[in-house]
């Protein structure tokens, strides 16, 4: 081993002495740090509340637009956001993502790949599924819906 190896090894390691002892919390202080962490935002109620977000809009549109294919198309866009988040949601919250840090990075890639693959798709088959087809309607439900993220990390950070 060479004098730098040491030094490197000195440095990166700290001794047991020089470490605090670890403290026990009481159930105040336990209570207090649990009050003080962000609360858990579930993505299941995530998509449940842009399912609900995209269904108003495209209700809304379809009751007061005075273009033909207006509903059709705005419920077509919630559904581009709604189903491939559903879709990563479950991929996400299976029990096979929890078995290692690994699977779960791995697990957070892949279904990310399969929610913009899906995304992709049924924006390329929009044109072919929606007759008469709004796109202007269509693009603004998708980002309604797609707000709902935001909204969610707000909650999440009250």
């Amino acid at each position: 081993m060479t004098p730098s190896d040491r030094k490197l090894r000195s440095d990166s390691w700290a001794d047991d002495a020089d470490e605090a002892p670890i403290k026990s919390l009481t159930q105040e202080e336990a209570s207090a740090l649990v009050a003080a962490m962000p609360r858990r935002v579930s993505p299941w109620w995530v998509i449940a509340v842009q399912a609900v977000v995209g269904a108003v809009a495209a209700t809304l549109l379809g009751l007061f637009g005075t273009a033909e294919g207006l509903f059709g198309s705005a419920l077509y866009g919630a559904a581009v956001v709604v189903v491939p988040g559903a879709l990563m949601a479950r991929g996400m919250t299976s029990p096979l993502t929890s078995v290692s840090p690994g699977a779960s990075a791995v697990s957070v890639m892949l279904w990310s790949m399969v929610k913009i693959g899906v995304s992709i798709a049924m924006l390329m088959l929009a044109a072919k599924l929606v007759q008469p087809l709004s796109w202007p309607a269509l693009l603004a439900t998708m980002v309604l819906c797609m707000l709902v993220y935001w909204f969610a990390l707000l909650k999440r950070s009250r």
